[in-house]
């Protein structure tokens, strides 16, 4: 009996050694401060955009466990929309929310990771491409050798098509963008110009002033929730949808390297598979918003909401053709190009084949819409 009431009281006491221990352990874990992300987008606040870098936000931080919080500011509240990668590059913000067209000013290259030539491929296939097809390769040999950036970057969210886009008369051919001051940005500008347009390339919060004191003639963003919050309906009545310049465009996600490296490895996964996780929310709430947009601007606004002519959708594809022998001149630009195409000659011809008339079946539930 006392050798088993010795045993007895051995185990209790370790037990409460063994609490002990965990109570004294315990503050420690809870008083490690949260590591915290200055992230700055290219984004106003007003624009559904920055409400989609903040679906990002949240779900970081839930699958984080609050161990990583993101200070998610707009554009202009550091930097301009234009230099966040700048700004990740030098540390002076740690992370951005943007896309890889408004640093095309570096290399052209940098257009192809979303506002290239369509080789028939849309924004979900071309990332695809990215993350299966070698294009993640191929960006980060832009990034880090050719540029020399101390960035990580990943893409995410295809977009659907941007619109032609708003003009004060409606664009039945493709000769009405002779003179035409455009805005748009990255390849898309040599795509117009090769057209006949005049081309400025302008942040989207300075879009609407320009079109009030005739700088431009005419623009494009990207979705009808975008267009209208920043009052494209008030400068112009007529919106073309449908367009070859930026059919393939995602969001891009960058990063300080020195900062991302210094984060624990399940903290690295957390935000590059948080990307993945935000494209279904970032699609779900396009989808709802844009449709529900499109829907008050035709209605409510009185929008000229029309589809762009096939004949000027072909233009555009010449146009195309035009500009891309001097471009691939630069072999890497011509390495992704070569890349791009040989995945969508692959991926595309599987896609149409194996997909329905998507048109046909809303046509007969929908008579008469279209």
């Amino acid at each position: 009996m006392r050798k088993e009431f010795s045993r007895r009281r051995f185990l209790a006491g370790t037990g409460v050694a063994t609490a002990a221990v965990g109570t004294l352990a315990a503050p420690a874990v809870l008083a490690q401060a949260p590591k915290t992300l200055k992230m700055q987008s290219s984004w106003p606040a007003s624009d559904v955009f920055q409400e989609m870098a903040g679906q990002y936000k949240e779900r970081v931080e839930a699958m984080s466990g609050g161990r990583l919080k993101i200070d998610l500011l707009p554009a202009g509240a550091v930097v301009g929309a234009f230099q966040v990668q700048d700004a990740c590059h030098d540390g002076t913000i740690d992370a951005a929310h943007t896309v890889p067209v408004y640093w095309y000013g570096k290399n052209k290259a940098a257009s192809l990771f979303g506002t290239g030539p369509v080789f028939g491929g849309d924004a979900n296939q071309m990332l695809a491409w990215f993350y299966k097809g070698g294009g993640e390769a191929l960006y980060n040999e832009l990034t880090q050798q050719v540029l020399g950036l101390n960035i990580v970057g990943f893409l995410g969210t295809g977009m659907p098509a941007q619109p032609l886009g708003w003009f004060k008369s409606e664009i039945t051919d493709a000769s009405q963008l002779q003179g035409l001051k455009y805005r748009t940005v990255g390849l898309a500008a040599d795509l117009f110009q090769a057209m006949g347009a005049s081309v400025a390339q302008l942040p989207g919060g300075e879009i609407v002033p320009a079109m009030e004191r005739g700088v431009i003639d005419g623009f494009e963003f990207n979705n009808p929730t975008s267009d209208m919050r920043f009052g494209a309906q008030d400068v112009a009545k007529n919106y073309m949808l449908a367009s070859y310049h930026q059919a393939s465009e995602s969001f891009e996600y960058i990063f300080n390297k020195d900062t991302f490296d210094d984060l624990e490895p399940d903290l690295q996964a957390i935000l590059k598979h948080g990307v993945e996780a935000t494209h279904l929310a970032n699609y779900s709430l396009a989808m709802d918003q844009y449709s529900a947009d499109l829907q008050k601007l035709a209605k409510e606004n009185g929008v000229n909401v029309k589809r762009t002519p096939d004949s000027v959708l072909a233009a555009q594809l010449e146009a195309w053709d035009k500009i891309m022998p001097a471009l691939e001149a630069d072999a890497y630009f011509k390495k992704v190009v070569d890349s791009q195409k040989a995945f969508c000659e692959r991926v595309v011809y599987f896609t149409l084949l194996a997909s329905p008339d998507y048109k046909l079946a809303y046509q007969h539930y929908f008579p008469g819409k279209l």
